[in-house]
């Protein structure tokens, strides 16, 4: 949104750092960044005929007030929440740069709506799908070992399908993925994947392999690399001959490993790295479902409850 000559506010020179930023440091998508400038944008136009054209003179009322004005014009109150994260992003960077000394957004509350707590699979479900390729042929090895890697990693299926055998380091138990905004993270392989995965690459993968070899750690039959659309057929496959009801999708087993995880006691932060968000406020999502575990445990057990 840059408006270029010497008529520039210093809000408006701010927005535009921040959104060199994203795209120069954070590699964010044009389509994202859009998003992030209309957003910010869309600001800058409500304060300007109210005198404020300073980043420093940016407070929480004028946060708050901008809120309001949103709620007048009848915006959800889920796209109001994405204005905030927006505004949270851009003053998070303001002060980082010491371009304000307070950040305005900090005690603003994203607004409360409908939003629908993600599905996920018990453990037990987990587990009677996990068992359903079987171990006896390479297409059960190579599918207990895609659905091991899934569920042990928290992957998103695009950064499994994207797998090379360079990613991986089965003898420390690490994979490395590229990530939104191609950020490359390191996430751990518990033991059961990592046993998945070395027999499908010492007993199963071979047998995959054309002449014309690939570097894609999972195979189909053609020794072409597996694509979504592959994994989730075969997903939906072994999910009806488990006996789950539930709708079943990659996604829902990304779900089910952050809500394990954060059930069993593991920090938001770790899960946050793990899976790759950018904002933990995205990760705080699973604290809703780890929550409601909770109190269904204490209604259960506790004596007065």
């Amino acid at each position: 949104m840059d408006r270029g000559g010497s008529g520039s506010s210093s809000l408006d020179l701010t927005v535009q750092r921040f959104l060199d930023h994203l795209k120069v440091e954070r590699k964010l998508s044009p389509a994202t960044l859009s998003a992030y400038g209309k957003d910010a944008a869309g600001f800058v136009a409500f304060l300007e005929p109210r005198g404020i054209v300073d980043t420093t003179a940016v407070e929480s009322l004028h946060v708050l007030d901008f809120l309001e004005y949103l709620t007048d014009k009848k915006l959800s109150a889920r796209s109001q929440a994405r204005q905030v994260v927006t505004l949270r992003q851009l003053f998070r960077f303001a002060k980082s740069e010491e371009l304000v000394a307070v950040d305005p957004t900090e005690n603003v509350d994203l607004p409360r709506f409908g939003r629908r707590l993600p599905e996920f699979l018990t453990v037990t479900e987990v587990d009677e799908l996990l068992r359903r390729p079987g171990r006896d042929t390479p297409r059960g090895l190579r599918d207990t070992a895609m659905l091991e890697t899934l569920y042990a990693t928290g992957l998103r299926v695009s950064e499994l399908v994207r797998l090379r055998l360079r990613d991986l380091s089965l003898e420390v138990g690490y994979l490395r993925t590229m990530g939104k905004g191609r950020k490359e993270r390191l996430v751990p392989i518990g033991d059961g994947a990592r046993e998945a995965l070395t027999l499908y690459l010492q007993d199963a993968r071979p047998s995959f392999v054309r002449k014309r070899a690939s570097e894609a750690v999972f195979l189909t039959q053609l020794g072409r690399g597996m694509t979504r659309q592959g994994f989730w057929k075969l997903l939906t496959g072994y999910a009806r001959a488990a006996g789950i009801r539930k709708s079943i999708s990659p996604h829902k087993l990304r779900h089910s490993f952050a809500t394990h995880l954060l059930e069993r006691g593991a920090d938001l932060k770790a899960v946050q790295a793990m899976l790759g968000h950018a904002d933990i406020g995205t990760t705080e999502i699973y604290t809703h479902l780890s929550r409601s575990h909770l109190r269904k445990v204490y209604d259960r057990f506790h004596p007065r409850s």
